[in-house]
């Protein structure tokens, strides 16, 4: 989807037609949650300080989130896709790939049915959606960014090592701004510098993640479409408007974390082994710490608590502290039907 949840915004306000909307808070610490066209022609981007924001675009409007109209709206798109294929992986609300490689409604082609379906969502939902058609999931995926917004790209087998070779690096997913300075140390800037390299050069510079960029490079890419991934972890974490440093303040402000994050796990009637702290300080460095049970996390005040001692040996605070985050992950079920392994972030 297209600048989904700004664009929902948009579609259900006509004044919001048009000009630079941002999904957020414009208040103390803030953060930009989506923006749309109009915002991000001037650099406004998502997880962007609400503040850099509105530097960078002062009459930009910011609008609450309404994620329970994100969700209805994704569940009428959900709902379409399935017309087509029962193979549908979800990657968030507004993305999803999809395997058509059985032709259910004898379209024809993967084109022509990326175009009824880009066609339904606008008729359905009055939104637009761009699509990435290719034969694997990585170039796909790459696709689907090539022409938005309301784009279309296709990409056969015989073009896509090309196609990759063609793109900057940090167009590749799990190449972040770290591993792409890096590699423009090395004089890899595009997919044909990349390809250039060999596998053992990977290794030596990229470790654990040469094998999927040397792949990646090459247009390859042999994960299945896996509609039942399982749920591997589940949390919540806050910012606050404030640094906090005393710790009666930090352990009210973990207490509303653990809230959140306990109310979401019994949603999705989730139990797991392991809970993770999240803490960013008021410089940005960010720490985890993590603690695994012997047996599952059954009940709230049990989560609280061990997120408590987590935090506890921590303090005293060495400085303002500005997020804390709550996970819960070795979820119960997990090893009885492993997903397939992820992309690695390459940072």
């Amino acid at each position: 989807m297209d600048a989904f949840y700004a664009s929902v915004e948009q579609r259900d306000d006509p004044g919001l037609c048009g000009r630079p909307v941002a999904v957020g808070s414009a208040k103390g610490r803030g953060v930009v949650a989506a923006a749309s066209y109009e915002a991000r022609k001037f650099g406004v981007r998502s997880a962007m300080p609400s503040s850099t924001a509105l530097r960078r675009c002062p009459e930009l409007v910011f609008v609450p989130p309404r994620f329970d109209v994100y969700r209805a709206v994704s569940n009428q798109i959900r709902a379409i896709l399935l017309d087509y294929t029962d193979l549908v992986e979800p990657l968030a609300l507004d993305e999803a790939y999809l395997d058509v490689t059985e032709d259910r409604r004898g379209l024809g082609s993967a084109r022509a049915t990326a175009e009824e379906i880009r066609a339904r969502i606008r008729e359905t939902t009055g939104l637009t959606a761009s699509a990435g058609v290719s034969y694997n999931k990585f170039i796909a995926k790459l696709a689907s960014d090539q022409n938005k917004p309301d784009g279309l790209c296709v990409i056969p087998p015989a073009k896509g090592p090309d196609f990759v070779a063609s793109l900057p690096v940090s167009r590749f997913r799990g190449v972040g701004p770290v591993t792409a300075a890096k590699m423009e140390r090395l004089g890899i800037r595009t997919g044909a510098d990349l390809r250039d390299r060999d596998l053992a050069f990977l290794q030596a510079n990229f470790r654990s993640s040469a094998d999927y960029l040397y792949g990646a490079a090459r247009g390859e890419d042999h994960r299945p479409v896996r509609p039942d991934l399982p749920l591997k972890s589940v949390g919540a974490e806050r910012t606050f408007d404030l640094d906090l440093v005393r710790e009666a303040e930090l352990r009210e402000a973990l207490e509303r974390v653990a809230d959140a994050a306990w109310a979401r796990i019994e949603r999705h009637g989730a139990r797991g082994r392991t809970l993770t702290l999240k803490l960013r300080y008021a410089d940005f460095r960010t720490i985890t710490r993590a603690r695994t049970l012997a047996g599952l996390f059954e009940d709230r005040a049990r989560f609280g608590e061990e997120g408590w001692a987590l935090l506890n040996a921590l303090l005293p605070a060495e400085q303002g502290i500005r997020l804390l985050g709550l996970t819960l992950s070795g979820l119960a079920g997990e090893e009885e039907e492993p997903a397939q392994a992820p992309l690695p972030l390459i940072e």
